[in-house]
């Protein structure tokens, strides 16, 4: 499994957090199966397996990625190590239900984002909100960021996405305007010589929790009726340019996904939004049928 680890690590490049999820999932399959050798398990093992940890309440979600990683382990198994086949394929998760990204409406972004700027953390914050909202950022991509991957010439900001894979994507004057308020208070808070676009109250680079409870602290404070997760600011942004434009594969683009139909859950949120607005403004959306004379 060491192998295996570094195989997707140093191979294909996945980030440190993803890593940690297939270790964890492979470990599951090697407990549950433990009196069962590996190069043995067959596919009603795995089926077993499967069902099993669905009684015991995993989601139908975690086991399809369970699955995802048994899978990659066995193929590689196969590759490295002599196994003759692969115990997964064939099986699949338990069906789940689509659920929708929450989104926010571009009214409660500009409710957020435009907090009172009273000292350089809250002009950091506004920044780092800006940004997530503008450009479509990850979490893990806005931590990620340093000073030199921001083009105001340009207005666009280069990032590290999934698999190592960089992509150049726009940004918009409000953000542009707002990093560069953060830069000229950056120096004052940075301790050392720290690369890292955004800096926490240590002058160092700031972490995916530290946002976290940043954006849930001013969604509060800014009234807003749900507590805000950055990756609602990335649904939100996907959600808007698509009602504007219609161009799905920009926003596959823009967003970093590697395939299109990932994308496409964005089209129901516009779906949703046009049905809202058909019901609200067209004459006959709500219009009850007259009744017959007969």
């Amino acid at each position: 499994m060491d192998s295996f680890l570094a195989h997707l690590e140093q191979e294909r490049r996945l980030s440190s957090h993803t890593v940690k999820s297939y270790r964890r999932d492979i470990e599951l399959l090697l407990r549950i199966c433990a009196r069962t050798p590996l190069e043995d398990l067959q596919m009603h093992h795995v089926r077993r397996c499967v069902a099993r940890l669905h009684a015991s309440g995993h989601s139908a979600r975690s086991l399809a990625r369970a699955l995802s990683a048994w899978r990659s382990f066995f193929s590689f198994l196969m590759r490295d190590h002599g196994f003759m086949h692969n115990p997964c394929v064939g099986v699949r998760a338990p069906r789940t239900a689509k659920k929708l990204p929450d989104v926010l409406s571009p009214e409660e972004v500009t409710k957020l984002v435009e907090m009172p700027a009273e000292d350089a953390y809250a002009i950091r914050d506004r920044a780092m909100f800006e940004l997530f909202y503008s450009s479509g950022l990850r979490l893990s991509e806005l931590t990620a960021l340093k000073p030199t991957d921001i083009d105001f010439d340009d207005a666009t900001v280069r990032v590290l996405g999934k698999g190592g894979k960089t992509r150049v994507v726009p940004v918009g004057r409000f953000a542009l305007r707002c990093v560069q308020d953060w830069l000229a208070k950056r120096e004052a808070v940075a301790k050392g010589q720290p690369t890292a676009l955004f800096l926490n109250h240590r002058g160092k680079s700031i972490g995916p929790r530290t946002v976290q409870q940043r954006l849930s602290m001013w969604s509060r404070k800014q009234g807003l009726a749900q507590d805000v997760h950055p990756h609602m600011l990335r649904h939100s942004f996907a959600s808007h340019v698509l009602q504007s434009s219609g161009d799905l594969r920009a926003v596959q683009e823009m967003l970093g996904h590697a395939s299109i139909s990932t994308t496409q859950v964005y089209t129901h949120l516009d779906w949703q939004h046009l049905a809202k607005v058909y019901d609200a403004a067209h004459p006959r959306a709500k219009r009850k049928p007259a009744k017959s004379s007969r």
